[in-house]
């Protein structure tokens, strides 16, 4: 027989939100996580995960351990079905009001010194992780009739970027899945939103895997290609010294998705649609889109 101290635990468990945040080690996801669980009015119960927990000093020195109750770190790789299961058999309240898919790495460099694991590294983990996590927690927001699913996106799923072919492969996959799913879940009062973002100050540059000028890869490269990547790595580090955004700036995006009555599918966080995917729209055979970016990129004027 229950007692009065289990109703209102069970009470205490269903008024908070539930969210698990997957790629929570650094980044967009150990902000959110941090500013969720840090809400004042205790409205969340984050479950922050990980590939690797021994990457999680960094969010519990965040958090100091100000937050037992409304924050709890699991291990978790998106590109093994089985850790996502235990992860989500590890949810106290077993259910999740909110999914943040967010886990993703990058690849840059000529494709011809992609190998075949590099890519599909990236395809696991940016795709079919991403899908792994959504069919592991859809069944349980499908039986309540309720949920979110934000997706971390990316401009890079919205318009090609040379020497990025594979990540953005990736992600104009994940945007395409996302809109499948959101014309369906509408019908089961489940929302999907994607946060698209630009440059953003984290550690993805850090672990980004980038062939760099002068690797032994680069020898089978011809000459033409090399000076066109080195100048599209001076462009990179220009926009990231002088456009990229503060993680705190995309948690603001996400809050807003989380709090909205009806969100919507697609945010930008710069608030604005991005000029090049605006001319994408506007001028749909490609052409003025392709020689305007090859220009932005590749001129040899400073940036």
């Amino acid at each position: 027989m229950s007692s009065p101290l289990d109703h209102s635990c069970s009470s205490l468990m269903e008024d908070k939100k539930v969210v698990l945040i997957t790629g929570c080690s650094s980044g967009i996801g150990l902000s959110l996580a941090v500013r969720l669980a840090s809400d004042p009015d205790k409205t969340f119960k984050v479950y922050a995960t990980m590939r690797n927990l021994e990457k999680k000093e960094r969010l519990l020195e965040c958090v100091k351990g100000l937050h037992r109750d409304t924050l709890d770190i699991l291990q978790m790789d998106v590109t093994n079905q089985k850790s996502i299961q235990d992860a989500r058999d590890r949810v106290v309240e077993k259910r999740i009001d909110i999914l943040v898919c967010n886990a993703g790495v990058g690849l840059m460099g000529p494709l011809e010194v992609q190998t075949l694991d590099s890519m599909q590294r990236i395809l696991e983990v940016n795709l079919l992780g991403t899908m792994q996590t959504i069919k592991t927690f859809l069944p349980g927001m499908k039986t309540r009739g309720q949920g979110r699913i934000l997706v971390t996106g990316s401009t890079g799923g919205l318009h090609g970027l040379p020497f990025n072919e594979v990540y953005c492969a990736s992600k104009f996959a994940v945007e395409g899945a996302c809109e499948s799913l959101a014309v369906l879940l509408q019908h089961f009062n489940i929302h999907v939103s994607l946060i698209e973002c630009g440059p953003v100050n984290t550690d993805f540059l850090v672990n980004l895997q980038r062939a760099e000028i002068g690797d032994a890869s680069l020898q089978q490269v011809d000459s033409q290609t090399l000076s066109l990547y080195e100048r599209y790595l001076q462009h990179c580090n220009s926009v990231f010294q002088n456009a990229a955004q503060d993680t705190e700036d995309i948690v603001k995006v996400f809050l807003d998705a989380i709090m909205s009555v009806n969100p919507a599918f697609r945010y930008f966080t710069s608030g604005v649609m991005p000029p090049l995917i605006r001319l994408k729209v506007s001028e749909p055979d490609g052409l003025q889109y392709i020689n305007t970016l090859s220009q932005t990129v590749f001129s040899s004027e400073e940036q």
